[in-house]
Order: structure tokens, then sequence, then C-alpha cells
């Protein structure tokens, strides 16, 4: 529910503060008090159209902030501000977040029966939710049969298409395969080696002869030998300079392997132009199939796997087409199914739905009203709600014969109906062009109601006021310079006063005070739990 509303700069408010409970909370006060600026308020949370023109003279840009709190603890921080310039922004937790993020988490938490609203019941899928929830219906089945077959016709149509697409595909894939399987590939590390192989063909010579030169030099009868072998023989005769010998024994040694093995080198190392071409051609064509199929060799051998798979598919297409096209047959009729028998609880409930609602609204000083419900084809999902205020009037869909406060009275006698409401539901002035006993009739449904979600009523009559567990004034003070709203949770005493002006706008008429405590006693009778 809606625990905490705060309003700043936003047209006569300079700053207004609300704390709000769960039952049925009434905001009462004189034409131009901001009765309906309250409304908007709300809206703007509910991710509702932002106007320029609800900025306060003089500021910069209005905010709307509210704290939803749901049955689990959980809170929701929802923060709209309007500029004078640009976009409006929305805040979810305190982070930014699109209208649209701020529509569905907190759209969903409130309800808004307003006369200048896009109400509820406009929407088709509301309509269709109501209709549901009071038949009782089960569209999983339903949502689970068309999931089914969208699957499986994603799994036809990834077969290739029909059969001359699937046989291009097939032609494109077997000349593919053929070019990589005469590549022969088996070594992801194929043109390193090849890299290193066709370096040392290149070079052949130069690396013969730089061995066999280093061979000589380091060799025993080379001078880089003899000289390492008079040192160390100097070095010998003198056991103070043993340690030393040691190590340049170990150079001697070392060098003498060195030789040894470029020796060995150079006798193996032979020009081979025969293979120093065959590598040269073998790396230009890795390089050709890693520009078509992948940008490694690695990758090109993933191609070539998938490419087999693929034809593997599509050599298969038509037995695995015909076993598809049969279970897509048999999710489809049951579809159908599901489709049919969701239309018939849809349009069995139907009638008795309206004759519900019907009965409410004449409750609430609608004595000739008629509501029916159309439902359309299975599995039904459109549903219209036909109403009909004036005897002997055809019914016809609700934006077309509705007023404003007719409208929210048809939404408040569909959560009576169903007793089941987002969290929050504000209903400005659901009580227009009534009075009396149909008043008392508004505020018994709406305490009714009251006992479910958290109800909110903007009113100017004091029997529906009456049924209410909290009320709030507000009122416009002028000083002749600058206009603003304030607004003040009342205590019984205040509360007597107000409904008294209400009654005569004489808050101080002791008769007006006498009928005031009579129609809160009354309402106290018609709902014990009313003014708790």
């Amino acid at each position: 529910m809606l625990t905490d509303l705060v309003v700043r700069n936003m047209v006569l408010i300079d700053e207004l503060a609300l704390e709000l409970e769960d039952g049925m909370t009434v905001l009462t006060g004189e034409t131009g008090a901001g009765k309906t600026l309250l409304t908007q308020a709300v809206g703007l949370l509910a991710g509702g159209r932002a106007s320029p023109g609800l900025i306060r003279a003089g500021a910069a840009e209005a905010e709307v902030e509210g704290r939803f709190v749901d049955e689990a603890g959980e809170e929701l921080v929802v923060r709209r501000v309007v500029p004078a310039g640009g976009r409006s922004r929305a805040y979810l937790n305190g982070r930014l977040a699109p209208v649209s993020a701020l529509q569905e988490a907190a759209g969903s938490r409130v309800d808004i029966c307003g006369q200048h609203n896009h109400q509820a019941l406009m929407r088709p899928a509301v309509r269709r939710s109501a209709l549901d929830r009071f038949a009782g219906a089960d569209t999983a089945p339903l949502a689970e049969a068309r999931r089914r077959c969208g699957e499986l016709s994603a799994r036809l149509a990834a077969l290739g298409g029909d059969e001359r697409t699937r046989a291009r595909e097939v032609d494109v894939l077997e000349h593919q395969l053929a070019t990589l399987d005469a590549a022969c590939l088996g070594d992801p590390d194929e043109e390193e080696q090849l890299e290193a192989a066709e370096r040392l063909l290149a070079e052949a010579a130069a690396i013969r002869e730089a061995a066999a030169g280093a061979a000589y030099l380091l060799g025993a009868d080379g001078p880089a030998g003899e000289a390492l072998g008079d040192a160390q023989s100097r070095l010998d005769a003198f056991e103070p300079l043993a340690e030393v010998a040691g190590r340049v024994r170990g150079v001697v040694e070392g060098a003498a392997e060195a030789a040894a093995e470029l020796r060995r080198l150079s006798e193996e190392v032979r020009e081979d132009p025969a293979r120093l071409a065959e590598a040269v051609e073998r790396r230009a064509l890795l390089a050709g199939l890693r520009r078509r199929f992948g940008a490694t060799l690695a990758d090109v051998m993933e191609f070539a796997a998938g490419a087999r798979r693929r034809l593997a598919e599509l050599q298969d297409a038509e037995a695995a087409a015909a076993r598809l096209g049969v279970e897509l047959q048999a999710a489809r009729e049951a579809e159908h199914a599901e489709a049919a028998r969701l239309g018939q609880t849809r349009r069995g409930a139907a009638a008795a739905l309206a004759e519900a609602v019907t009965a409410e609204l004449r409750r609430l000083a609608m004595p000739n009203a008629r509501l029916s419900l159309s439902v359309g084809d299975d599995p039904g999902d459109d549903v219209e709600f036909l109403l009909a205020v004036n005897s002997g009037a055809a019914p016809a869909p609700l934006a077309q014969v509705a007023s404003g406060g007719e409208l929210s009275r048809a939404m408040l006698a569909l959560h009576v109906v169903l007793m089941a409401a987002p969290p929050t539901v504000l209903l400005d002035e659901v009580d227009a062009g009534i009075g009396g006993e149909a008043a008392n009739a508004v505020g018994r449904s709406l305490a009714k109601l009251a006992a479910g979600p958290q109800t909110l009523v903007v009113t100017h009559l004091p029997q529906v006021a009456a049924y209410a567990d909290a009320h709030i004034s507000l009122r416009k003070l002028d000083d002749g310079a600058t206009a603003r709203i304030e607004a003040h949770r009342l205590n019984d005493g205040e509360r007597l006063v107000e409904l008294a002006r209400m009654l005569s706008g004489s808050p101080d008429s002791g008769s007006a005070r006498r009928h005031a405590a009579e129609i809160l006693a009354r309402a106290a009778e018609g709902c014990p739990d009313a003014g708790r």
C-alpha cells in the first residue's frame, strides 16, 4: 500500500506530506482545495503523463515522491520529477529509471479511478483479467499450448524452409566441406609449425655456415677452444685458484658440447627447395581458409564441424519435418481445445459477473444501469463491458456511455464484486451526481472494498466521508500575494466540524454538527468498522 506521499512545487502546493494507513481514507475540502491535485500526484507515481503545467509558479520543477510497502514489508520508493523544460525523470529506490519501468513497478500497486484519468476498465487486459478472476479461469494450459506451438514452429523453420531452400543450402554446405576436407585439417597450430619450417628452409645455407663456423671457433682446435684450454691449464697449477679453475673447466666442457651440437646441425641442415615451396603453398592455403571460414585455424575447424552437423540435419530434413509436422498438428489441436475450454469458461461466467456488477451499480445510485459482457471468439480474449445507464437504452462500450463518475462507480462495483484490486485504490469523486440514501450506499460499498485494498477516496459527500477510517482535510490559504494548499489529518472533533461544513457550509452550525454526529452514528451502525 501507499504509506507516504510527498508533493513539492505542484500548482498551488508548496510542500505537502501525507502519512497514509490501510483501510478507507477520505480527502475532503472546498472546490479548488487541491483534492484533484493529489490524484494527479499519485497518477505521476504510477507512470501517468507529466505536464509542465503542473509546476508551481516560480519553481524550476515539480516533484512527487511515494513509498509503497507490500505485505512482506518490502519497500518501493518512487520519485517523479517534472522540469519546466525537458523530459520528466523517474526514480525507483533512488535509481534513475525509464517511465515504462515505473509503470510496471508502481502501476501494478495502485488503481486510479478518476474523472481525469485513463481508467483501468478502458484497458482490454483489465477487463479480461476481471472476468477470469470471477470465473476462476485457469489460463496457464492455453499459455503452455501456445508456447509449445511456437517452439515447434521455430524448430520446423530451422530445418531450412521448403525443399528447394534446403536443397540450395545442402549444395553450399557440400561444396564448403569438400574444400575443407581436401585441406586435411588436423592441428590448429599447423600454421605456426609451417612458419618455423619455412624460416628454417629459407635460411638453410646461412644456418649451416653459421653453425659450422661457430663449431670451429668453440672446438678444441679453434681459437676460442684453445684459449679456454690454455686458461684452464694456467689455473690448475695453483691450489688457491682451484675453485675458479673448476668453473673454467665447466665452461670448457660446455663449449665442447656446444661445438659438437653445432657440427651436427651443420651436417643435418640442407637446402630443400621443393619442401620450402610446399610449406609456402600450404600456408597460403590455410590463410585462404581463414579468410573464408574463421579468424583462426581452430575457428575454421569448428566451422567444418558445424557445417557437417547442419548437413546431416538437412539430409534428414524430410523425416525430421514429417516428425515435427505431426507434433505441431497435435500441439495446435491441443491449443484449439484449450482455447475452446477457456472461451466456454469465460462465456459461462460473463452473465453472472454482469448480473453481480449490475446489482452493485444499482446500490451505487445507478438504479437503471444494466451491465452486460461481450466475449469474443475462442479463447475469448476480447472482453467488452457494455453499459446501459438509462432504461430502454441499448448497452454500449463504457467509453461511449459512461461519464467519469459513472465509470468510477463501475470500477468500484467491479472491485466490490471481485473483492480483488491492487494494494491501493484511489477513487476520485466516485459519488459525483448522487446524494441521500444513494450516498450512504456508496459509502457502505467503499467501506466494504477497504476491507481488502487500501482505499483512498476524494469526495464532497459527508455521507461517504462518514464511513472512513481516516479523514484528511485540504484547504487553500491565500494571503493576497500567494496561495498555497495544506493538508491536515482530522481527529474525531475536527472530523465532526468538517462534516458539518460539508453538510451546510457552516462548520459552526449547531444543527449541522448534530446532523453530522447522526451521520457518523448511522455509518457506524451500517458498517461497524467505519471510523475505526
